[in-house]
């Protein structure tokens, strides 16, 4: 796993052996990628379940303006800072110890927007229809800003989760990535 482009380009980055985690691959991270390129230039991006922090990582090195990246498996936190500061951009990232819900409402509560949103939850585990709720809820996708969800192929998602609506998606083998807008 590396970075693929901008600043940080070709920066090999840490994984997590013998855990649960599943850091999304090069070939998908790149898809995603290339699909999102007008969209990252200075946004603000929020990379849920962050795990290595390889997409708020890849986003910041790409010319987002700042990325928060939140995991709350503490044996995680050690790669994540490892990687941002292999990474040299750790004056632009800034890493939460913390649940996701926890997080959400706690930008809610700082007003806080976001022009992307990732989210790569553990696949079959129901994490992602209340985490967009909660995004649609607290209202922290701004007017223009996409939620790309990283999920299993068997991972059951709406069309439509309050005024979010899913415009895309794209299959890898078993692996589905889902982006979403604010309807309208």
């Amino acid at each position: 796993m590396r970075v693929i482009s901008g600043n940080a380009k070709g920066v090999k980055l840490k994984t997590l052996k013998g855990m649960d985690t599943r850091p999304t691959s090069d070939k998908v991270k790149g898809s995603i990628f290339n699909i999102l390129a007008p969209y990252v230039e200075d946004s603000k991006v929020l990379d849920l379940f962050s795990g290595t922090g390889n997409l708020g990582i890849e986003a910041v090195s790409r010319g987002a303006s700042f990325a928060y990246l939140i995991e709350k498996n503490r044996k995680c936190h050690d790669t994540i800072m490892e990687n941002i500061n292999k990474t040299k951009l750790k004056y632009k990232i800034k890493l939460i110890i913390a649940d996701v819900y926890s997080a959400l409402k706690s930008f809610n509560k700082k007003e806080e927007k976001f022009d992307l949103i990732f989210m790569d939850p553990p696949y079959l585990k129901g994490f992602i229809l209340p985490c967009l709720e909660s995004i649609d809820d607290l209202d922290l996708l701004n007017i223009d800003g996409i939620i790309v969800v990283e999920h299993d192929i068997k991972d059951i998602i709406p069309s439509t989760v309050g005024n979010i609506v899913k415009f895309k998606e794209k299959k890898y083998g078993t692996t589905m990535v889902s982006f979403y807008c604010k309807e309208g």
